[in-house]
């Protein structure tokens, strides 16, 4: 079984902002793979499932907001009976340049508040994740305004390649890439 987790924030309000990139991977994954959401309200979550070479998979879209995204997280390993290695999570980076994705098979949680309250609730950091850049282009605006702001048109272009990128990386993954293969493919600059 395979877990793409896209992290972002459920409310109308918050499409089209930065930190609902992780979101935008998992739909553009979702209708890729012809799959549709069922909400599930007792994992905290959407969910689109789905079979691949005889492996099933689960695209996730937690309905907590994105501080608490590890509630939902941890409801769907406990009731899959899934493996943290099973998961990846995908979620917005505001270290990594607007345009560009960055896969790593694990490691911290960084300053990201949604990856930082998985890795509590989960107790591991052993599981693979793809950060979506979105450095941004003007400095003084403050972290929390930044991200829940709505993207201008001007990055629409960079932005639309990397979540296209971060749903091929998932898609490629859910068909049996190596965590090796994932690095070399789409870690490299443009």
């Amino acid at each position: 079984m395979k877990i793409i987790a896209g992290l972002g924030n459920p409310e109308k309000r918050y499409e089209n902002t930065y930190h609902n990139l992780g979101f935008m991977v998992a739909d553009n994954l979702a209708e890729r793979l012809k799959v549709g959401y069922k909400l599930k309200n007792s994992l905290k979550c959407a969910l689109a499932e789905g079979v691949i070479g005889g492996e099933k998979y689960i695209i996730v879209k937690p309905t907590t907001y994105m501080n608490l995204s590890g509630e939902c997280i941890q409801r769907v390993l406990s009731y899959y009976g899934a493996n943290v290695a099973d998961l990846l999570v995908v979620y917005d980076d505001i270290d990594i340049e607007i345009g560009r994705i960055r896969f790593r098979p694990h490691g911290s949680a960084g300053t990201h508040n949604g990856m930082r309250n998985i890795h509590l609730l989960i107790n591991d950091d052993n599981f693979p994740r793809v950060r979506v850049g979105t450095k941004p282009r003007t400095e003084g605006i403050p972290l929390v305004d930044y991200v829940l702001s709505k993207i201008p048109e001007s990055e629409y272009e960079d932005l639309n390649c990397a979540i296209k990128k971060a749903s091929d990386l998932c898609f490629d993954l859910l068909n049996g890439a190596t965590y090796d293969d994932l690095m070399q493919r789409y870690n490299k600059k443009d």
